[in-house]
């Protein structure tokens, strides 16, 4: 990368960062420069998207939360100007830049430097940002037990349960039972480096004064796993950070090597078994991508199951924000009654009210806010941009194949029959009154219209559309209002004139 590069990447991280608050208790780190050749996209695999949130970020605000600060370094490297605006900019967020990838250690030395001279004593949390599953309660439950330990390294596992020839994590090697030090952790041995190995070779550890080996059978059963999720005391990883050596099957710096370093120089590491051993999938590959999907798609179908009503847990959206609020609705104690049907959507922003029935395939996407028994037809489009809002009042139905876009704000009793297209901009919100119908083939932007209306086939480009009552006490409809069509110059018969079958 030519220096011109590095140094238009630097200067817009620097405008991304804030700064890093010393005093808090707490620092997170996120590995985020990778971009994962396997994944086989342009995207950067930091980027790719669990239940509608990139990876990275789902990983950044576990961390944050799980550790009670939102003091946060992400290392970044291939397309870190995209990663990084894709995170965004908070007030003691810093963004790292490791320009050659040279292993998860040297990813970490990295972002040590984010720190600066000043001496941080503080606890430091380190993640990579592919783990898309990972959740605030497991780094809690692995900061609890780094503290109750007073461990200088607390490390996160699992327990691999399949065939032992197709766990690809890292081994967690641990003193034998027969040992007066049963059960203290050694290190982590790779995979790659486990099949490396010789039949007749031992890998060598040290443990207070004694000498363990293992063959490489017993490494490859090994079932408990490193999930690569680290907590450490600042002081020793800044003091051993540097003494990681690079003499492994892929020539890189591991931040794995920390653990034997530690254990040598009598240093205290303990481990954290996860509850769930999906917090620990990293991808590397569409397929694995897939699983983490469809696993985060389970998590929040078993969520919602028994306070909504979902037709296929298999086939629905319902954004994570969405779940949290419906969650928090539930507790009141009142039934929400509310139905996603088959391969509907409900993205980020949108807000839910009792009664609300979303039909098959139908989007709601943006700051959607739902008066009670609202029904969204089949296919129905409804969004808006990040600073607009639509407004749905009570008992209105938005019905098949229907798109309501934009600054729209509906009335109670409305009812948007098929076929119909309704859009507002900034300078030309919508406005629909109290029980206004509008059906056929319309077209509506920019409108103001009045209680009580009814609408059919008609196109209405910034108007006013009055509430006129009849003698009869009844209220004139609109019907087939068109405009007069512009533009006719332009359009001439193919076939020419004068040259139609009737000629």
């Amino acid at each position: 990368m030519a220096d011109t590069d590095t140094k238009a990447i630097l200067k817009v991280l620097t405008g991304l960062s804030g700064k890093l608050d010393l005093r808090a208790p707490a620092v997170g780190i996120v590995l985020a420069a990778g971009h994962g050749k396997r994944i086989k996209s342009e995207t950067s695999k930091m980027l790719h998207e669990i239940w509608g949130v990139p990876t990275v970020q789902r990983v950044s605000n576990a961390v944050c939360r799980g550790l009670g600060t939102d003091n946060l370094i992400t290392v970044t490297g291939v397309k870190a100007v995209e990663v990084a605006k894709a995170i965004g900019s908070g007030p003691h967020a810093v963004y790292a830049y490791q320009s050659e990838q040279r292993g998860t250690g040297h990813a970490v030395q990295c972002a040590m430097e984010m720190l600066g001279k000043r001496r941080y004593r503080g606890s430091i949390l380190v993640s990579p940002g592919d783990v898309g599953l990972l959740n605030a309660a497991t780094v809690r439950s692995l900061r609890r037990t780094f503290k109750r330990a007073h461990a200088d390294m607390a490390v996160l596992t699992g327990r691999y349960e399949g065939d032992p020839n197709k766990n690809y994590f890292g081994r967690i090697i641990r003193v034998p039972d027969t040992s007066p030090d049963r059960g203290k952790i050694l290190g982590i041995v790779e995979y790659k480096d486990i099949l490396k190995m010789k039949p007749r070779a031992r890998w060598v550890f040290q443990y207070n004064g004694r000498r363990y080996a293992f063959g490489r059978k017993e490494l490859l059963e090994a079932r408990e796993f490193n999930a690569g999720v680290f907590i450490y005391r600042a002081d020793p990883l800044r003091r051993h950070l540097y003494d990681i050596k690079s003499d492994n099957v892929q020539g890189e710096i591991y931040l794995t090597d920390l653990i034997k370093i530690f254990v040598r120089r009598g240093l205290s590491v303990v481990a954290h078994v996860a509850r769930d051993n999906a917090v620990s999938l990293g991808f590397n590959n569409k397929t694995v991508l897939k699983e983490m999907e469809a696993i985060a798609r389970r998590r929040v179908y078993d969520r919602l199951r028994d306070i909504i009503t979902i037709r296929d847990e298999d086939n629905f959206f319902v954004a994570d924000e969405v779940v949290d609020d419906l969650v928090r609705m539930d507790r009141k104690g009142k039934p929400l009654d509310i139905v996603v049907d088959v391969g509907a959507r409900v993205h980020k922003g949108a807000k839910l009210n009792y009664g609300v029935v979303i039909g098959r395939d139908a989007i709601i996407d943006g700051h959607v806010r739902f008066g009670r028994n609202v029904e969204i037809g089949n296919n129905a489009l409804v969004t808006c941009y990040a600073h607009q809002k639509v407004v749905i009042g009570d008992n209105c139905s938005i019905m098949r194949g229907d798109m309501v876009k934009g600054q729209v704000t509906m009335g109670d009793n409305v009812r948007i029959e098929s076929n119909v297209i309704m859009t507002g901009s900034d300078d030309w919100p919508v406005v629909v009154g109290d029980n206004v119908t509008i059906k056929g083939t319309t077209y509506i932007f920019g409108c103001t219209i009045e209680p009580d209306v009814d609408i059919l086939h008609s196109v209405l480009i910034r108007k006013l559309v009055e509430r006129i009552e009849r003698r009869d006490g009844t209220v004139q409809p609109i019907r087939f209002y068109l405009p007069l069509a512009e533009g006719l110059d332009s359009i001439i018969p193919l076939d020419g004139p004068g040259d139609g079958p009737d000629s």
